[in-house]
């Protein structure tokens, strides 16, 4: 308790956060080592690429002026990515077909604009959010601008999506333990729930990034990279409950694999050990064994059900890679863009 009551003597808890002007039109977005993912996609005229994260449209921009006669269908569930698609396919005309969803949406978002199972070519997935969505204080994803705790990649689309501050102003406390200890792989994972629960009861509900953040500085030791803050473990699980990315990430895969062709292409950029463990087990054709979610989801209502008879087919090792080892990137792509600091490719060609 000792925590708590040194945070609200430091009246951390009165602090009000600005209203945030939209200025996403003008924030930069680097994409991820966008050379080797047109390296590997290795595309060709006439082709279709689904870029099933599209954000800013970085990797789609670079995709369209690599190769002049390829379509993209541009994926996003973020209206604001949408929005972006949408201008990027007036400046391409008849070549980008914007669409706003979640990969477990994609059968539905395909079948309506005509594209059927082994229709597609390539597909991209960058994992994560993106650049605007921590840029941006009111979407409530960064640690180190203050804005509500949202996290919604969806924005306010499904309200039947929670936003991170009504998990934890609702979610038991060993729920809490386990959301920010799997997702967030935080050592001390015990004394943040327990931390959140004192708030709570004894101060008020976390309402806002600056409150979580201070709370976690004041119960956590940085003994690690300084230049990380101690929270940013705690906003990752968060983020990964919220938006249900182990399962959508798990799901995407197995749909990657239902609408490629033979010999079509997928790329995927990663930027943590657990969207990474569920690509290499696709790719290993374990797919199994892929715990994309170890708990009890009570705050969030998603289930996926694909249309698959035979249970063994998913188990078929579809995949050959295009690399020997995991694709980082280059010391100068980090020195340029630190938030590629711990991306990781990789590239794999359907083979039946």
């Amino acid at each position: 308790m000792g925590s708590i009551l040194r945070l609200a003597l430091k009246g951390n808890y009165n602090r009000l956060f600005c209203t945030v002007v939209d200025n996403s039109r003008n924030i930069p977005h680097v994409p991820v080592m966008v050379n080797e993912v047109v390296k590997f996609l290795k595309l060709k005229p006439n082709e279709v690429v689904i870029d099933m994260t599209f954000g800013s449209g970085g990797h789609s921009r670079r995709i369209l002026q690599e190769q002049p006669d390829v379509t993209v269908i541009a994926v996003d569930r973020d209206p604001l990515a949408y929005s972006f698609a949408q201008e990027l396919a007036q400046e391409f005309p008849s070549r980008v077909v914007p669409l706003l969803g979640k990969f477990s949406d994609l059968p539905k978002l395909l079948q309506d604009n005509g594209y059927n199972r082994n229709s597609i070519d390539s597909i991209l997935f960058d994992y994560g959010c993106s650049s605007m969505q921590f840029d941006l204080p009111h979407r409530g994803f960064s640690v180190s601008k203050n804005g509500p705790l949202d996290m919604r990649m969806d924005g306010t689309r499904d309200p039947a999506i929670p936003t991170a501050a009504e998990v934890l102003s609702n979610a038991p406390e060993e729920d809490l333990y386990k959301i920010i200890k799997y997702y967030g792989e935080e050592k001390q994972a015990r004394k943040i729930a327990r931390a959140i629960i004192e708030s709570r009861y004894l101060f008020k509900k976390l309402t806002t990034t600056e409150e979580l953040a201070d709370l976690v500085e004041t119960i956590v030791e940085n003994k690690g990279d300084k230049k990380k803050h101690v929270a940013t473990k705690t906003f990752q699980a968060l983020r990964i409950f919220v938006n249900n990315e182990l399962n959508e990430i798990n799901y995407g895969l197995l749909l990657a694999r239902h609408y490629l062709k033979i010999g079509g292409r997928l790329v995927t950029i990663t930027f943590h050990s657990l969207e990474d463990t569920i690509v290499k087990r696709h790719l290993m054709g374990n797919v199994i064994e892929n715990a994309a979610n170890p708990l009890p989801l009570k705050f969030n209502s998603h289930n996926f059900n694909l249309d698959i008879q035979d249970v063994s087919k998913i188990m078929e090792n579809n995949w050959k890679m295009l690399h020997k080892h995991v694709i980082v990137p280059s010391f100068d792509e980090v020195e340029d863009n630190n938030r590629s600091r711990s991306a990781k490719l990789r590239a794999a060609v359907k083979v039946k």
